[in-house]
């Protein structure tokens, strides 16, 4: 559902709650061999819409929808202008799931969080790890997002934009160490400085490598004058940052999009983040080793924020969006923005699309700004006979009070454009299309309040959650609702991922649940 958090202009949404140079080093970067992946332990859905290029594809054939497995609570001070972080799958299917808890101190109930792994055959819980992370200043709930590197290793925020390691994430027991990118032992020196004023604002991107990186923002003074922006962690645990100002050359910026997970390229040599001030902002390529700008290559001598596609505006890239850059099979990238002027394209913005130096921009999705494009082959879509090599699986809604709530679920031809009935604007052309089932009293039908959906090729298929209450599989080859899980009596719901595990378990969160469900 459409939010903002505030300040921002748009007063009318529904849910209207809500809505230099490279930074020091804590130790300078060493050269590094590439550390060859240990696919023996690699796990099964890393982080958030699954890997580091977030193309959200499931690892093995998806279980039929025959019955509820297990169930956990993942939000217990549930409201629903909340970002779910997304389920992980280790190696040995341990579902690792984090999960937002009530903490109650002399200022009053804030969120707090904790990890728990789950076996995944039976839901028992195998550990639980406590954490220290605050959220920072916020409206909508952001996203807590671990993430799991080869090895066997879990990584997940703490609090003054530190990260913890867990050794044997699959195992009932590990070890827990502290990271710091501006150097712990910095940290160490007055911790209480940098709980108040760092956070980490993004889910935790980790490469093929094992490397890290998390946008992080920053709120007041602190010993290091740190501001916002990305940061790295090696595999070997160097950490540095580059500031959102030094990333952009805008002075303004001031920290990667909240909810929005850095991507990699495909050969982990370029990381893509999404900076901001709160109202517009950049999608930047970076050196993965350095963290210097390459893409666009004049962005430092010249900043040219985000842009509308067709009004030419500067486009608002707000910390409320769930939208992460998603890198396709051909290393072109695709990142969501809200259209300005709010709100012509009826709240839906757009999913730009751009060459993988950033330089090119194509032809926009018509609906983007708080989705994560996730990749159909096109073998998976037996009727479509366009020439592009790969489609693309979009939330398309069309939400009442500014269009005719008739929400649907897309796929798009990222080569192919039509003219949009909505906007007018020339837009990816539509393969299919399929409304939601379930009417809205309001008028048109229930949302897709999701922000990843997975997409199983082997069955043809995509998986997608609704604030109906229900799981539904939309069988690429018949364009139906194939199958329909119930897993609630439905709820405005909160953003959602959809998950497959390694034994083919689709995980859906519907009103602040994860539930298994398979055969």
């Amino acid at each position: 559902m459409p939010s903002f958090p505030s300040p921002h202009p748009f007063s009318l949404l529904r849910r209207m709650v809500a809505i230099a140079a490279l930074g020091a080093l804590a130790a300078p970067i060493a050269a590094q061999a590439p550390i060859k992946p240990d696919t023996t332990t690699y796990p099964q859905w890393h982080g958030f819409a699954r890997n580091a290029q977030h193309t959200a594809a499931a690892p093995v054939a998806s279980q039929p929808f025959t019955r509820i497995k297990w169930s956990v609570v993942v939000d217990r001070n549930v409201n629903n202008v909340t970002h779910y972080g997304s389920p992980l799958t280790t190696a040995n299917d341990t579902v690792i799931v984090p999960v937002k808890i009530a903490v109650t101190t002399s200022g009053g109930t804030t969120d707090g969080f904790q990890i728990e792994a789950h076996r995944n055959s039976d839901g028992s819980l195998l550990y639980t790890l406590s954490t220290d992370y605050t959220l920072p200043p916020h409206d909508w709930t952001p996203s807590y997002g671990p993430s799991l590197a080869s090895g066997d290793k879990l990584y997940y925020p703490g609090a003054g934009g530190t990260i913890y390691l867990r050794t044997k994430a699959g195992a009932a027991s590990g070890t827990v160490t502290q990271l710091a990118f501006y150097g712990l032992s910095n940290y160490q020196a007055n911790p209480s400085a940098y709980n108040s004023t760092v956070y980490v604002c993004t889910p935790i991107t980790v490469d093929a490598y094992g490397n890290l990186y998390f946008g992080f923002t920053v709120t007041g003074s602190n010993p290091l004058n740190l501001t916002g922006g990305l940061a790295r962690i090696s595999a070997s645990g160097v950490g540095s940052y580059v500031t959102a100002a030094a990333a952009t050359g805008d002075a303004n910026m001031t920290n990667v999009q909240y909810n929005s997970a850095p991507a990699l390229s495909h050969d982990g040599s370029i990381v893509y983040a999404a900076f901001t001030n709160g109202s517009y902002g950049y999608l930047v390529g970076l050196n993965s080793s350095t963290l210097a700008t390459v893409y666009p290559s004049t962005q430092l001598s010249n900043p040219v924020p985000l842009k509308d596609p067709l009004t030419g505006n500067d486009a608002y890239v707000i910390n409320a969006s769930t939208a992460s850059p998603s890198v396709g099979p051909n290393g072109d990238v695709f990142f969501g923005v809200l259209e300005n002027p709010f709100a012509y394209n009826n709240d839906r913005g757009w999913l730009l699309h751009f060459d993988k130096t950033l330089a090119t921009l194509h032809a926009p999705g018509a609906f983007g700004w708080d989705y994560t494009a996730a990749y159909v082959p096109k073998t998976a879509v037996p009727s479509y006979t366009g020439k592009s090599s790969y489609l693309i699986a979009c939330k398309y809604n069309n939400y009442i009070g500014f269009g005719d709530g008739e929400n649907k679920i897309a796929i798009l031809d990222p080569k192919a454009t039509e003219t949009d009935p909505i906007s007018g604007g020339t837009v990816m052309k539509e393969v299919m299309t399929i409304v939601g089932p379930t009417p809205n009293s309001q008028g048109g039908v229930r949302e897709w309040c999701i922000n990843s959906m997975a997409v199983d090729p082997f069955t043809k298929s995509v998986l997608a959650n609704s604030e109906d209450g229900k799981l539904y599989r939309w069988d690429l080859t018949t364009n139906t609702l194939s199958e329909v899980m119930t897993l609630t009596g439905g709820v405005g719901e909160a953003y959602t991922p959809t998950v497959v595990g390694g034994d083919g378990t689709v995980y859906a969160i519907n009103d602040a649940v994860l539930f298994a469900v398979g055969n």
